[in-house]
């Protein structure tokens, strides 16, 4: 005589079973876990923001954010303003930086009216506009922070990504390149050109600041095409913003 547990019927319900208390519990933490979830986010963007802007711990070839202990007491000592540019309107919003960006790419394609998220900060009497944008690699998404002056020159940037090659796309966060972008002028004759990322360039020190290029990581020409791209697609963006301010 065959046991109940050998049965059809009996492995269904179980397995039923067991789906129903796994799900239950990764629910459960899931939920548990958000608020430091969102917290950690929270704290991450700031990090970004103030990298961008300068207000690192860097050493003198590499990229150290604040502490996250830090980063809350310092985002409100320099962000001085949080914008919101909706078209033609521009309001201040203190959680301006929780923005969504992806969201608000995706909104805007279905043809909605975008939020363009702009932090305006002061570090030793300078202003700067740090603007979050994003884009698309090789693989997967990349995303920047860009810190410029009223001139839509860079003043700083953080670079990062979801899923580029290591050794290759992936340097994009490294500091030898983020930092060939301070002091390139986003902006040529009176017109918004962006920054490419280029393999000819001819300017391995970055000494030129005024020809729109900076030089290209050997092997990750995929990512820098994508670098190039959300920098012209995203920060075009912003340029009527930049307008009023003159």
């Amino acid at each position: 005589m065959s046991k109940k547990t050998d049965s059809n019927i009996y492995t269904i319900l179980f397995a039923i079973a067991m789906v129903i208390v796994v799900g239950g519990l990764l629910a459960f933490t899931a939920s548990a876990l958000r608020p430091r979830i969102d917290n950690n986010e929270r704290l991450e963007k700031q990090q970004n923001i103030l990298y961008a802007m300068g207000v690192n711990a860097n050493d003198e070839s590499s990229a150290v954010f604040v502490s996250t202990d830090e980063a809350p007491e310092l985002f409100s000592k320099y962000i001085t303003k949080q914008l919101v540019i909706q078209g033609d309107d521009v309001t201040e919003d203190s959680e301006a930086y929780l923005i969504d960006v992806k969201k608000e790419q995706s909104s805007a394609k279905a043809g909605n009216k975008r939020r363009l998220p702009l932090f305006v900060g002061n570090k030793d009497g300078k202003t700067f506009y740090i603007a979050p944008i994003r884009g698309k690699g090789l693989w997967d998404a990349i995303w920047a922070y860009v810190a410029m002056d009223a001139n839509m020159v860079v003043q700083g940037a953080y670079f990062d990504h979801k899923g580029e090659t290591a050794g290759l796309g992936a340097n994009i966060k490294q500091r030898y390149f983020m930092d060939d972008f301070i002091g390139e002028n986003l902006m040529s004759n009176g017109s918004f050109k962006g920054i490419t990322v280029a393999k000819g360039n001819n300017d391995p020190k970055n000494i030129e600041k005024n020809d729109n290029e900076v030089d290209a990581i050997a092997g990750a020409t995929i990512t820098g095409d994508g670098v190039s791209a959300m920098l012209k697609s995203e920060l075009r963006q912003y340029v009527s913003y930049f307008k009023t301010l003159k």
